[in-house]
């Protein structure tokens, strides 16, 4: 819980947010009321709850509203002036769409969010270093899941939360939303279709692994309780590049230490290296072997999959995009960018009767049909998982400088005891899950 900081300011903050949570009391409807313990009628909007309300939020509270079929009746972070903003931007947007306004309650602990019958999901947008402890608990508590990419901070946590959420039967859709975006899946379908080719390399641009915490240690602002942002992880001391205001204009850099992120490789890399392996049909699966760049045999590190095919973490003059190299073409993609040879494969239409991948042009309507349907969304769980994993291993060879070959069905290095210890870490007590 937050501690209860004296300023004038912070007594401001408890105020708001306490007088939110007494107007919404009367507004929530439990779902048992509506006619048993999981019955959702196809015109009720589904209730979500939010997990970390920092600026990635923001756009996805309101891509979530403009489905119109779903309300936030709870929302959660251990930062007070950010859980604020968030409730504020909240009521802007209600105002603005002019529709009635739905009561979110606050809170500073997600377990007493995950305690409420009525919600029937949630959306956890917290540091990398959370994903895997809120996504388990959530799962635990019979709620569906939306958790931000990167999905988990190691590979044995990524495989914790797919059990979960199979063990309790739940919907997870992973928030790598380029899954539900036009060019990616159109490069997708050109791959699998043969349209350039047998796949002969694969660049992918994004930036590279994290490194340890050196950041020096500031005051920790008012309205933050530090030890419950760090949660899991062992006390490393507050700066504010960790945690910034919703005023700063850059993005929380917790994701540069390897402590709480993956770096580049995790941030961007899961959006890039997921679309490799939705273009190879290696959802379920993964590379065989991640090799470090020597200088000599290997000049970037080259990732090799069991049916040849090979893939770089290159900048090949393209940031956060991928090129696909084929025998008779070429595809680069990035977010609103599609190059292709020959150039008429951009607009190519691909039959009816041709290999075609899930669609989805609204990732966050997909998971709110997949709620109603129980059914798998585009990004389920899993395939979350096996992108991190791609992330994550690269990660290792990046961090160990050697080598290594990878087993996708055992999820294990083979022969290499220093690199298997690196798939988990050390989790304090109180968090700790099962994997």
């Amino acid at each position: 819980m937050i501690n209860k900081p004296k300023s004038q300011a912070i007594v401001s903050r408890r105020k708001f947010i306490k007088g939110v949570a007494a107007l919404s009391a009367f507004s929530i409807v439990p779902r048992f009321v509506l006619g048993g313990n999981g019955y959702l009628a196809t015109s009720d909007k589904i209730n979500l709850g939010f997990i970390g309300t920092g600026k990635q939020s923001i756009g996805l509270m309101k891509n979530f509203l403009s489905t119109g079929e779903a309300q936030f009746v709870g929302a959660c972070d251990v930062y007070e002036a950010k859980l604020e903003y968030f409730l504020e931007q909240l009521a802007v947007y209600y105002k603005e769409k002019e529709t009635k306004k739905k009561r979110c309650k606050p809170y500073d602990d997600f377990r007493e969010l995950l305690d409420r019958k009525d919600i029937d999901a949630v959306v956890i947008a917290s540091p990398d270093h959370w994903h895997a402890v809120m996504s388990v608990k959530a799962a635990e508590a019979g709620k569906d899941i939306y958790c931000e990419k990167p999905l988990s901070l190691t590979v044995a946590e990524g495989r914790a939360m797919v059990d979960a959420a199979r063990k309790h039967n739940r919907v997870f859709q992973t928030g790598s939303m380029q899954r539900s975006w036009h060019e990616f899946r159109h490069t997708a379908e050109l791959i699998r279709n043969g349209y350039i080719g047998d796949i002969k390399e694969i660049k992918v641009s994004v930036d590279g692994p994290p490194g340890a915490y050196d950041l020096p240690e500031q005051t920790v602002p008012a309205g933050l309780n530090w030890n419950s942002w760090l949660g899991p992880n062992e006390y490393v001391p507050f700066n504010k590049d960790l945690a910034p205001t919703m005023t700063d204009t850059f993005w929380a850099r917790w994701r540069y230490y390897k402590e709480f992120g993956g770096g580049g490789m995790t941030d961007w890399g899961a959006h890039m290296f997921d679309i490799v392996q939705w273009a190879l049909d290696m959802d379920h699966s993964g590379p065989v072997e991640v090799n470090y760049p020597d200088g000599d045999m290997y000049k970037h590190l080259t990732y090799k999959y069991n049916n040849g095919i090979t893939m770089t973490h290159e900048n090949f003059g393209k940031n956060n995009g991928i090129r696909f190299i084929g025998s008779t073409g070429q595809i680069d993609v990035q977010r609103k960018n599609l190059e292709t040879t020959p150039s008429g494969l951009k607009t190519k239409t691909i039959g009816k009767n041709e290999k075609r991948v899930y669609f989805s042009s609204n990732h966050y309507k997909d998971f709110l049909d997949a709620i109603r349907n129980r059914t798998k969304p585009v990004c389920d769980v899993e395939i979350g998982h096996r992108t991190a994993t791609v992330c994550t291993i690269g990660n290792i060879a990046y961090e160990l400088k050697r080598s290594l070959k990878w087993d996708p069905v055992k999820e294990q290095f083979q022969n290499d005891n220093d690199a298997n210890s690196l798939l988990s870490r050390k989790m304090k007590k109180e968090w700790a899950i099962s994997v």
